[in-house]
């Protein structure tokens, strides 16, 4: 028995001992851990790091001198320590219970890269003024060419669309307009081939053939360090287009597509059928129309005319490729068509990249960009100061002008003209439909190919070769048909038609040589040496025809014709450019650049062949100094400064600098026959050269919190001497005026931006936002003996003055009954009154004054992206402040002089019962005087887009799924009447500015997208 109890006894102690240990072994074990979070660069301590057991709800934050105390209850857990501005680590605790850490800073944003002229610069090593643009913003929005995308994104670059058009032109100003009578548009740089673009009103932009999908980045390079590397063309500021290339492994194909309907914007209101009847009656003083009122409401000649408008997009691209080659291919076709009728803009595209590495030392590779574009135009934005050109030569302003009354279509269908209707009272205006029937359609072939070599002689030299031509050809087609002429005006002349061939051959040349080297570790040390021959090469002819029998062949058969003119034309110029770059770096702390170029040039005058433009600036990152390395929530902090001359020979065409001689026509008749002559037509002047621009800059670039929040502030001081200018010369020379380098002018301006990075996370949210002030003011125009000139009947250039201000009488209201009507303008009853502003009785151009400034006080743009999970919200608003308008439309449509329609608050004119202040009544042929009435404020704040994405869940053997909607142009706030304030009839004018004669309207449109990558 005992043994038996003894042995009960023992299982059970050694039971119970066993369930001790198994419960000992299954408790947490319980322990702190302590230590000290450091800068490793500085060794101090990190306030409020974080540090947290991975996948567990524990942590905690360290105090003043780093140090933190965290009790975990698992020894083999993993603590993170994060700190902002500083590379997160995890740390296995392998239980141990002391962890010191040091962590280091993140320098991603120190490392990335920016494309300058002829190479590239890290960041933080860039010390001019550089702006880049991501290839996801330049597409946010349906934009036909890059500068589109461009528009209120930078600080500093103001673009005006100048025309609504599929297609159409912009103007793109970097830091103010730089010239008079020259070009102000920057130099385009696509993969190393340089491109212009002229800025005219129904120009069709050459940034229209490049596909903006197949755009990597852009760099706007706006100060004279990062320009006058372009010397003699830079002088408006350069903008770096560089299209996406290849990369090694695994092949992707991707396919993106959007479809949408577009419609117009606005509509003006315009007096209906009964209200224009009664205007007649009042303008002819006769009872031309016995019962105004029966004729209601009448044709709306704007829903005519206006349509709803497809919009399309499609591309396929292929990027891939092995550590050797690499290779990208896009195919893209895009077709917007006009929301006015039978005008669009259709493009088709193909890009082709390679880049191949033959061994360790040699690279090639090659760029190809091939486009083909269809633009379908329509008459519009007369620049004609004549009212009466509204009517017959816009088709918008014959639209707005259409008597209500009259008829689009006979009977049959077919198109019927004004002066056959009322019995050919209206012969003076023209059946809108009529001009949209007229044929302006271009075609043009565009190649931009790029191929380069590039060896690897010895350690840090590196050579390079490129080889690049840009070739264009161009088909212009044009014919006005004899079926919207009237019956009683058809003669020989009646039908119209042309052919018009352009073709230009760029070829450019390149040979870079680079060498960097690291000098005891802190010395960095970069030069560039740059030799380039460029030959441009124009040609042309044209053929016009009139007196077509009749519409059937159009301008297929010129032949046909009773009429028929025949013109060429062939230019060449050559460029040929030194240059070069040093760039030094020390400790990544401070910075000095120094360029210089020498082009030499066929265009200027045989004492200018040559410039030398050089520049020089530096940088000092002061995060780098010990007095900051302590400062945790400042990532960085770097001050810029630059100084140097850059040039602009765009205003320049070949032959300007010597004597020429031109043809003067049939002019000269012997024995009863006209014979061409040939007359001086230009003054030689072997002075003739480059406009020059000085440009100070200093700028200060922050960030802050680990880069979540970045300004770059930059202040700037540009003059501009020896801008072209046409000098009227005495009758004693036998010339009318000389092409010189005569006036100078000034710019001034503070650029903003910031970027912040406000939400992190599975919600994210970004905004950028970016302002602009530009101050302009002419210094000189010609040497002095000018002050003041105008340059239309309303826009003036003044010394000391901005450009292109309005000056104009001053509206006082209207002549009232009993009132004084002064001498000296078409003064009535009921007409216009303006101010005597010098009080001498007489109204006169002394009473003119300046009334208003197109040029804004300041522009900005706004961006805001927010992502939950797999969806996107993006925003982008862009606006202008302070800049004034003149209505010349407006002008138009509110003078009284019969024949045309109105605008609808005229119904509110002056009448011996109804004494209005505003508008004058209607009087046969009266003319308004210029004043300020029409001059408008055309300030606004524009929704350019909102788009709204999901990405789908994966799908096995689909990288990527994306579908969206998208608004554009959804609204915009302002108080201009107008179309809209977003408006330069003049185009690429440097001194007619902010003038609205009716250009094409933008377009609001709303659209669905797919993106799709396997």
């Amino acid at each position: 028995m005992k043994s038996i109890l003894y042995l009960r006894t023992t299982v059970g102690l050694m039971s119970l001992m066993l369930l001790s240990l198994i419960g000992l072994a299954q408790s947490p074990r319980i322990t702190t851990i302590t230590g000290r979070v450091t800068d490793s660069g500085t060794n101090e301590g990190l306030p409020g790091a974080n540090v947290v057991v991975k996948g567990a709800q524990q942590g905690t934050t360290t105090n003043a001198n780093g140090q933190y105390s965290l009790t975990v209850s698992d020894g083999n857990a993993t603590l993170t320590f994060s700190s902002i501005g500083y590379v997160t680590q995890e740390v296995a605790l392998s239980n141990r219970s002391t962890i010191d850490i040091a962590l280091k800073a993140d320098d991603r944003s120190l490392n990335e890269v920016v494309v300058v002229g002829y190479g590239t610069q890290r960041k933080i090593e860039t010390t001019g003024s550089i702006a880049s643009i991501k290839a996801a913003d330049l597409v946010q929005t349906p934009v036909v060419n890059v500068a589109q995308g461009i528009q209120a994104r930078v600080a500093g670059v103001q673009i005006v669309q100048n025309s609504g058009a599929p297609g159409g032109n912009v103007s793109v100003r970097i830091r103010g307009t730089n010239s008079i009578n020259g070009t102000s548009e920057p130099l385009y740089i696509v993969d190393g081939i340089q491109i212009s673009n002229g800025g005219g009103l129904t120009d069709i932009s050459p940034l229209s053939t490049i596909n903006p999908n197949d755009i990597e980045s852009v760099e706007v390079l706006k100060d004279a360090s990062a320009t006058a590397i372009y010397g003699s063309r830079a002088a408006n500021g350069v903008v770096l287009i560089t299209t996406k290339r290849g990369k090694s492994g695994k092949t992707s194909v991707s396919y993106e597509s959007y479809y949408g309907v577009q419609k117009v914007s606005k509509t003006i209101p315009v007096l209906n059928a009964a209200q224009f009847a009664q205007l007649e009656n009042e303008a002819f003083k006769n009872n031309y129309y016995p019962d105004p009122a029966s004729l209601g409401q009448g044709v709306n000649w704007q829903s005519l005319v206006f349509r709803q408008a497809p919009i399309q997009n499609h591309q396929l691209t292929i990027n891939g490729g092995s550590e050797k080659t690499q290779l990208a291919l896009s195919l893209n076709y895009f077709n917007q068509e006009g929301v006015i009728i039978n005008s669009g803009f259709e493009r088709y595209s193909l890009r082709l990249n390679v880049d191949h590495r033959v061994s360790d030392r040699i690279k090639i590779g090659t760029s190809i960009l091939g486009s083909y574009s269809i633009n379908k135009g329509v008459p519009y934005g007369t620049t004609s100061l004549g009212d009466g050109d509204f009517i017959t030569s816009s088709i918008i302003g014959s639209a707005l002008g259409a008597p209500p009354n009259l008829q689009p279509y006979r009977a049959d269908g077919s198109l019927f003209p004004f002066g056959e209707q009322a019995n050919g009272q209206y012969r003076e205006v023209t059946n809108p439909l009529g001009l949209a029937a007229i044929k302006n359609q271009i075609g043009i072939q565009r190649t931009l190919a790029n191929l380069y070599g590039e060896v690897n002689l010895a350690q840090g030299l590196t050579y390079r070769a490129s080889f690049n031509v840009d070739i264009q050809n161009s088909l212009r087609n044009t014919y006005s048909p004899r079926a919207i002429v009237n019956a009683a005006d058809l003669n020989d002349n009646s039908g119209s038609g042309a052919k018009i061939n352009a073709n230009s051959l760029v070829l450019l040349h390149e040979s870079i040589l680079t060498y960097t080297r690291t000098i005891a570790q802190h010395h960095t040390l970069k030069f560039t040496g740059v030799f380039g021959t460029q030959s441009n090469l124009a040609n042309g002819n044209t053929i016009n025809a009139t007196g077509f029998p009749n519409d059937a062949t159009e301008n297929e058969a010129l032949q046909l014709a009773l009429t028929r003119t025949v013109s060429s034309s062939r230019t060449k110029e050559r460029l040929d450019s030194y240059l070069g770059r040093l760039n030094y770096g020390f400790k990544d702390k401070y910075f000095l650049d120094l360029t210089a170029r020498a082009d030499g040039s066929s265009k200027f005058g045989a004492n200018h062949k040559y410039g030398f433009f050089p520049a020089v600036s530096a940088a000092w990152r002061i995060i780098e100094e010990p007095f900051l390395k302590s400062v945790g929530w400042l990532s960085d902090l770097k001050l810029r400064a630059s100084y140097g001359l850059t040039g602009n020979a765009g205003g320049i065409n070949p032959y300007q600098s010597l004597a020429t001689v031109s043809s003067s026509g049939s002019d000269y008749q012997f024995n009863h026959v006209y014979l061409t002559g040939i007359n001086p037509s230009g003054i030689a002047n072997p002075d003739l050269r480059w406009e020059k621009s000085t440009q100070a800059n200093i700028g200060l670039d922050i960030s802050l919190l680990n880069n979540r929040l970045s300004f770059v502030v930059d202040a700037y001081s540009k003059k501009t001497r020896d801008l072209l200018y046409i000098k009227t010369l005495p009758l004693s020379s036998g010339y009318g005026s000389i092409t010189g380098n005569f006036a100078s002018l000034e710019n001034k301006g503070i650029e903003l931006a910031t970027n912040a990075r406000i939400l992190q996370g599975p919600l994210r949210w970004d905004v950028s936002a970016n302002a602009t002030i530009n101050r302009n003011k002419v210094l000189d125009l010609d040497g002095g003996t000018t002050q003041e000139r105008f340059v239309t009947t309303y826009s003036i250039l003044s010394v000391g003055q901005p450009l292109g201000l309005f000056k104009t009488y001053v509206f006082d209201g209207i002549n009232q009954t009993g009132e004084t009507i002064l001498p000296g303008y078409d003064g009535r009853l009921g007409g216009h009154k303006v101010k005597d502003l010098n009080g001498d009785g007489t109204i006169s151009a002394a009473d003119q004054t300046v009334t208003g400034n197109p040029n804004p006080k300041f522009i900005f743009g706004f961006s805001t992206n927010l992502a939950y999970k797999n969806f996107d919200l993006s925003g982008f608003f862009s606006g202008s402040q302070g800049n004034d308008i003149f209505n010349q439309a407006r002008f138009a449509f509110e003078t009284p002089l019969g024949q045309r329609n109105l605008y609808a608050g005229v119904v509110n004119r002056w009448s011996p019962t109804n004494p209005s202040q505003e508008y004058a009544s209607a009087a046969l042929s009266s003319r308004l005087p210029v004043s300020n009435r029409f001059v408008e404020d055309g300030s606004y704040l524009r929704c350019k887009n909102v788009t709204l994405g999901y990405t789908l869940p994966r799908i096995k053997g689909i990288q990527r799924i994306r579908v969206y909607a998208s608004g554009n142009n959804l609204f915009t706030l302002t108080n201009y009447t107008g179309f809209d304030p977003e408006v330069n009839t003049y185009g690429g004018s440097n001194t007619v500015i902010g003038v609205d004669n009716l250009v094409y309207p933008p377009a609001r449109s709303f659209l669905g997208g797919l993106q799709v990558t396997f």
